[in-house]
């Protein structure tokens, strides 16, 4: 199967209730445990690339990691999705390069820490919804700003210093035309996200309800959502790793969430202590390992496990073959007639 548009995933989440989990791959052994977990609970599946990915790994290495994946599992619906582009060319070099959709984040400036103003943001999301829809390619947008700072990427903070406005989302969407929209609801990249088990005074849940019901056919999107299980925790620091305590999004806050119109969750954070308290076991008891594959591949397995445990939580398991793949050339006339048409004053007219 070739790489699907992720507004066609989205779409049928939507019709299905489920939210798909976006997980963020940096190598081969990611993207394996990624597939793999995709095959075993039948997912339709988002796998996205940050910028420090691509630098990491090298645009053309991704690439072909990409299409390995969609070459080996036929079954599956995968989308390639640009997490956090921080500028117009940033976008158009991934949708060059065959990503089947991108982030425009214009919630920060292109140096990725700076908050923009509200205009500032709109004009650059616009611009690349324009040209990427022009192309069949899917695109997120940002209102608000998440805290944290995830490779490089991030303004810091809490996450409750810029949540999102409900009628600036409205606005926003209304004069970007994005098919999904990332909110801040005071989650933050990385493992660092709470002191405590979060309620409502650190995570907005309401927030996200309201907008959704005034947007109700633009897909929403959480963030820095890794749950950070004490037990992934408790596996690295056991094996040498030194972990401040901390707390991540719990599942059941995201399960409201996909009630709520959240259709695409991101996962990083989750994988990476897997993979990394997988191989700090494996050296730790066997110190004279010194194979790659020795330790890469229990922490493939523990990133797999991780991964069928998410898509079994957001509800996108058994959903692969639930319907055929648009063609990106199809999603380009889509947009062009106005069939998926976001915008709230036009949504619905066609």
């Amino acid at each position: 199967m070739p790489l699907v548009s992720m507004r066609q995933l989205l779409d049928e989440a939507a019709k299905g209730g489920y939210g798909v989990g976006a997980f963020n791959v940096n190598n081969m052994e990611q993207i394996q445990a990624i597939m793999e977990a995709a095959r075993a609970t039948k997912s339709p599946v988002i796998v996205q690339a940050s910028r420090g990915a691509r630098q990491y790994s090298q645009d053309n290495f991704l690439y072909h990691l990409m299409m390995a994946a969609a070459e080996l599992y036929p079954e599956i619906p995968v989308a390639m999705h640009k997490d956090h582009g921080n500028s117009f060319e940033t976008c158009k070099s991934a949708i060059a390069l065959g990503f089947t959709s991108v982030m425009m984040d214009g919630s920060l400036k292109a140096d990725g820490k700076t908050p923009t103003d509200f205009e500032e943001n709109v004009e650059v999301t616009r611009r690349v919804v324009e040209y990427a829809h022009e192309r069949g390619v899917t695109v997120e947008g940002e209102i608000g700003v998440l805290g944290g700072i995830e490779d490089g990427h991030g303004a810091g903070g809490t996450g409750l210093e810029h949540i999102t406005d409900p009628d600036q989302a409205v606005e926003f969407a209304e004069r970007t035309g994005v098919d999904a929209l990332a909110i801040a609801i005071g989650t933050s990249h990385g493992a660092y996200k709470f002191n405590k088990k979060p309620d409502g005074s650190v995570l907005k849940m309401d927030i996200l309800i309201e907008i959704h019901k005034r947007l109700p056919r633009t897909h929403l999107v959480m963030h820095g959502s890794s749950s950070v299980p004490k037990d992934l925790q408790d596996i690295v620091n056991q094996y040498g790793g030194h972990l401040k305590e901390t707390w991540g999004v719990p599942v059941e806050e995201i399960q409201l969430g996909i009630k709520h119109g959240v259709r695409k969750i991101n996962v990083d954070t989750d994988n990476r202590l897997a993979i990394t308290g997988a191989i700090r076991k494996v050296l730790f008891e066997n110190p004279e390992k010194f194979d790659p594959r020795d330790y890469n591949k229990p922490a493939r397995e523990a990133m797999q496990k991780v991964v069928t445990e998410r898509m079994t939580q957001f509800g996108q398991a058994g959903h692969a073959g639930d319907y055929s793949p648009k063609t990106i050339e199809e999603m380009r006339e889509g947009y062009a007639d106005g069939t998926l048409e976001t915008r709230p004053s036009l949504a619905g007219a066609h």
